[in-house]
């Protein structure tokens, strides 16, 4: 039986942050007149997984949210709410009402975690929580879904590894799919109408280094170990014998979309990369510097360094360069206009530097996460399209070296690489 790593407690506290201290009572003053999406649209992606019937549940807590403090105690009543819920429904009988909210109250356990930045009682007590309840709805899904625990040094990656409804056996292409700096592994596959089970794909989901799960076990942030990454992972697909290893395809949002591109440079088994909502600036100054405090003092914890000027210096190791012109399979790069948190022409670069096929689509007037815009309504739909654009290259199709302009009328302007 294989050892499961268990959360490692950490005393050195919360990574110290002048600006994040300072500006604290901006940040709540700035909730209170926008909202919990003030940063990024939080509530969006958390409730998206969950279907129609979480949307009441992230109204709710929008309605409560009114400073920073607010945003676990919100998370973590509507998700012992639908823990309760799951559990009487299993008491029932009723096998899919269970099945249903043992995943959202998950999905709000892990919600409830993002104002943690260190492994103390509250964070580690939400985790296991989350992880409790998506061990349950795995047990009652649809299709099957598992816990991966991927061999990396001395301990494990977690992830969980899902087929798609209906598999019956033989060899099928997966996705590796790398979520962004504030988001995890338990929302990454939709309750319903998943974009990629649809398509035919495993899916394996992972914390990376440094990502929700991985730093509770030791498993830090460093370029060091995003190398390493890809290997791992793919060295565990191949022991798995529904995975068609020619046909292996990587998926990064926001800060994967740093993670991906490294993994994909420095594993040759990645066969195409599609990346969403791009984190491309070396250095990574305006995301840290610039933007909401909460993301340097949150990449900090991720990166296992609680001292400022400690970490300023690590993050001058923060780049794709010297990794994406090691790239010689297919990759998209799909970014806003006006990216708040990274300069769009750090992402152009990359895309100049890669030595293999590629495409980049940039939408007119959206900032980071790709959406919300006039451009994405009625232009491809990001994520969707890109589901379509990793399963044809899994399907072997050829496809021109382009940079597209999706404009607001849906128009777009197509030239060559």
């Amino acid at each position: 039986m294989e050892r499961i790593p268990q959360p490692i407690m950490d005393k050195r506290g919360e990574p110290k942050m002048h600006r994040f201290e300072a500006q604290r009572w901006l940040i709540d003053n700035t909730i209170r007149s926008n909202g919990i999406d003030w940063d990024q649209p939080r509530s969006i992606y958390i409730s998206a997984p969950c279907g129609p019937e979480g949307s009441a549940d992230i109204a709710g807590v929008r309605e409560r949210v009114k400073k920073m403090g607010d945003i676990a105690p919100a998370f973590e009543a509507v998700a012992r709410r639908r823990e309760a819920k799951a559990k009487g429904a299993e008491e029932a009988g009723h096998q899919v009402t269970a099945r249903d909210n043992y995943f959202m109250a998950s999905v709000y356990w892990g919600a409830a975690q993002w104002p943690y930045d260190q492994n103390d009682e509250p964070n580690v007590a939400c985790h296991l929580k989350k992880r409790e309840c998506y061990t349950k709805y795995a047990a009652l899904a649809d299709h099957k879904v598992e816990a991966a625990w991927i061999p990396f040094k001395d301990t494990a990656l977690p992830a969980w590894f899902h087929l798609p409804p209906g598999y019956t056996g033989g060899k099928i292409p997966v996705v590796i799919n790398v979520p962004g700096m504030d988001s995890y592994k338990e929302i990454q596959t939709y309750l319903y109408g998943d974009r990629f089970l649809n398509r035919g794909f495993a899916v394996l989901n992972i914390d990376g280094p440094g990502q929700y799960e991985a730093p509770m076990l030791g498993i830090y942030f460093s370029m060091e170990n995003w190398v390493a990454t890809g290997k791992a992972v793919c060295d565990w697909l191949a022991k798995r014998p529904e995975i068609d290893m020619s046909k292996v395809v990587c998926s990064g949002t926001s800060f994967g979309t740093l993670f991906g591109t490294v993994l994909t440079a420095n594993e040759s088994r990645v066969s195409a990369c599609a990346v969403l909502s791009v984190c491309h600036e070396p250095g990574c100054h305006t995301i840290f510097e610039e933007a909401s405090p909460t993301f340097k003092k949150r990449f900090m914890y991720m990166s296992g360094i609680t001292d400022e000027a400690q970490f300023d210096t690590f993050r001058q190791s923060i780049t794709w360069e010297g990794h994406a012109d090691r790239i010689k399979v297919p990759y998209l790069c799909v970014a806003g206009e006006f990216d708040e948190l990274s300069p769009i022409e750090h992402s152009v670069r990359l895309v100049e530097a890669l030595k293999g096929p590629k495409q980049m689509m940039v939408y007119q007037e959206s900032r980071h996460s790709v959406g919300n815009v006039a451009a994405s309504n009625l232009g491809p739909f990001p994520q969707i399209m890109i589901a379509d654009w990793l399963a044809d290259r899994a399907a072997g199709k050829p496809f021109p070296n382009e940079h597209w302009f999706v404009r607001s009328t849906g128009q777009i302007d197509k030239k060559p690489l």
